[in-house]
């Protein structure tokens, strides 16, 4: 009979893992995932409502902007058509038809486009001109003149237009001092405004600088060839050379040079004389 049997010990080699290094890295890789998770988790349920309101602040913000950009093309379109209508009115010859206009002009004139409220001014300040109402004309085109919210290029052309009106009623002075800016060489308003200042020297009887002026006005390109030619008139009938740089000093004379007198007769002259 044999003894009872038993159970040799393992050997050591012959021990196995209980997870294989493949099972080892799933492992930790569910454990991160998780922990990213939790995390994302957390994030949201602190910060959630925070995002959503700052998401739905932005939608809000992209679709209002839409809706501004969409009025204010609408608004400049609504204008464009009101000015055209109204200018048309101030056309015609019919009474009613300028009457209709005015309040069309008025809304114009308080309009926020830039560009329509000076179209309006201006309309208007020509309407009132046209009426004979100077007095208002000119009122309406300083406060053109004088607003600074209006591009430079509108605030000179009233600046002109208003000294046009009042020329034989201020004085000379007065003229060179708005205008003389303006008539200054390079000038787009070198035409309007020189001629002005030209004759504002002439009636403080400076001839001397009223003749560079105009030939300044004779010289520059882009002046109207009426303007021009009445500038080379006054030019030369100062004694002025228009193809003379009116910059260069000493190169336009203030008056026309004297002619000089004949020298006397030598006495061998004279003897043949006699």
């Amino acid at each position: 009979m044999g003894g009872p049997s038993h159970k040799q010990a393992p050997r050591i080699g012959e021990y196995k893992l209980a997870l294989s290094p493949n099972d080892g890295q799933t492992f930790l890789k569910e454990v991160d995932d998780e922990l990213r998770k939790e995390r994302v988790n957390s994030f949201v349920a602190r910060y959630g409502w925070w995002i959503l309101g700052g998401v739905l602040l932005l939608l809000a913000a992209i679709g209002g902007w839409l809706w501004w950009t969409g009025s204010k093309a609408a608004a400049r379109e609504a204008a464009g058509e009101s000015l055209v209508e109204a200018l048309g009115q101030l056309e015609s010859v019919r009474p009613a038809d300028r009457t209709a206009a005015a309040p069309k002009i008025a809304a114009l004139a308080t309009s926020e486009i830039e560009g329509y409220r000076a179209a309006a001014l201006f309309a208007r300040a020509n309407s009132e001109t046209q009426a004979g109402n100077n007095r208002a004309a000119i009122a309406t085109l300083r406060a053109i003149a004088e607003d600074q919210s209006l591009d430079e290029i509108y605030r000179q052309a009233a600046q002109i237009r208003r000294t046009s009106l009042e020329f034989d009623t201020i004085a000379p002075q007065e003229v060179i001092r708005r205008l003389d800016p303006l008539a200054a060489a390079g000038s787009p308003w070198v035409g309007a405004a020189g001629e002005m200042v030209g004759v504002a020297h002439l009636k403080m009887n400076r001839p001397d600088l009223a003749g560079p002026i105009f030939v300044r006005i004779a010289r520059q390109e882009g002046v109207p060839d009426p303007i021009k030619a009445r500038a080379g008139h006054m030019a030369a009938s100062l004694g002025f050379d228009t193809n003379a740089d009116p910059a260069a000093r000493g190169a336009v004379p203030a008056r026309p040079a004297a002619p000089a007198a004949p020298a006397a007769p030598a006495p061998a002259t004279r003897e043949k004389a006699r």
